[in-house]
């Protein structure tokens, strides 16, 4: 998004305190959500994208139908989920497959949304309570990363699915091991390539909420915990060094 949206202003807040949201309940990831949101709307924020799969899937229908409605209608509040099921079902598509974490996949939202567009697609989920905490330790090239992913690819490949979702922000780093390990044919969501596009076409559809937001070219992290592990994976992330704020949520 920083690559191709460069103009707009931008506040990251990343939850690290309370990371993994993946095996929390939804009472407990809703309420770090709404802590999160109500803390950037403080912050002149004026819309906002949880780009975490399972906040999206266990908090975004309740922040937006419930929280906003009552405290900013005029703001919104974006989920990371319904981009990446328009990518998937862009083309002939039989059978998806999606990988997440627990608590992603327990919510099912990921099948909702797809046969909200396409009511008779087969769906085949697979969670990974492993990929998260890996991705967390920097061990991303970690040769064992790939003997889990294999376990955690076969059925898909069992299943003989078309297209993959890699529905955590996290498996983006994992997804040259993924392509080396499926079939060619299998077309791959990944959020990250995803993202920027659906969100440029979203402020085009909606110029009352793109004239709102400032363009000073500015960049704010936030952070909930700061320690030099995760100033370490913030810049593998980002592919640079950057100044890290800490705040309490």
């Amino acid at each position: 998004i920083f690559s191709e949206l460069p103009q707009y202003d931008y506040i990251y807040l990343g939850d690290n305190a309370h990371v993994p949201y993946g095996s929390r309940s939804q009472r407990v990831v809703y309420r770090f959500v709404k802590n999160a949101v109500e803390e950037l709307f403080r912050r002149d924020c004026y819309l906002i994208i949880i780009a975490c799969n399972t906040a999206s899937a266990e908090a975004l229908s309740k922040i937006q139908q419930e929280y906003l409605p009552q405290h900013f209608p005029e703001r919104r509040v974006l989920g990371i989920i319904r981009p990446a099921v328009e990518a998937a079902i862009e083309g002939k598509v039989r059978r998806i497959g999606v990988l997440a974490t627990e608590s992603t996949v327990a919510s099912t939202a990921f099948i909702q949304e797809i046969r909200k567009l396409l009511p008779d697609i087969e769906v085949i989920q697979n969670n990974a309570p492993l990929l998260v905490p890996i991705v967390e330790a920097g061990e991303a090239e970690w040769e064992g990363t790939r003997l889990i992913l294999e376990k955690y690819l076969d059925p898909f490949k069992e299943q003989r699915v078309d297209t993959l979702i890699l529905g955590c922000t996290h498996y983006g780093l994992l997804k040259d091991q993924v392509r080396q390990l499926l079939r060619s044919e299998i077309k791959l969501i990944i959020e990250d390539e995803i993202l920027p596009s659906k969100l440029a076409d979203y402020l085009m559809r909606h110029p009352e909420i793109e004239e709102k937001l400032s363009q000073n070219h500015t960049r704010t992290f936030l952070v909930t915990d700061k320690n030099e592990r995760y100033e370490r994976l913030t810049s593998l992330f980002l592919g640079r060094r950057i100044d890290l704020e800490l705040i309490e949520l």
